[in-house]
């Protein structure tokens, strides 16, 4: 799937808001770093953790509310 069309699903499974969704990829991305493993079948040398985390986003395996509770 091409980055885009990622982008544009996640931002709807950020309610269509920019900043909530920046806050969501920021936040996984903190989390791949320090050592979580993807949730889709990724691997983290060779791609970047931030497309990771919106890819997870986009296929909905990242939810706001898991985000807003810790």
């Amino acid at each position: 799937m091409r980055l885009e069309k990622v982008i544009a699903t996640a931002l709807k499974n950020a309610n269509d808001d920019h900043y909530v969704l920046s806050l969501m990829v920021a936040k996984r991305s903190n989390e791949l770093a320090e050592g979580a493993e993807p949730m889709i079948k990724a691997d983290k040398n060779k791609m970047k953790l931030t497309d990771i985390a919106l890819y997870e986003i986009a296929e909905g395996l990242i939810v706001l509310d898991k985000i807003i509770d810790n």
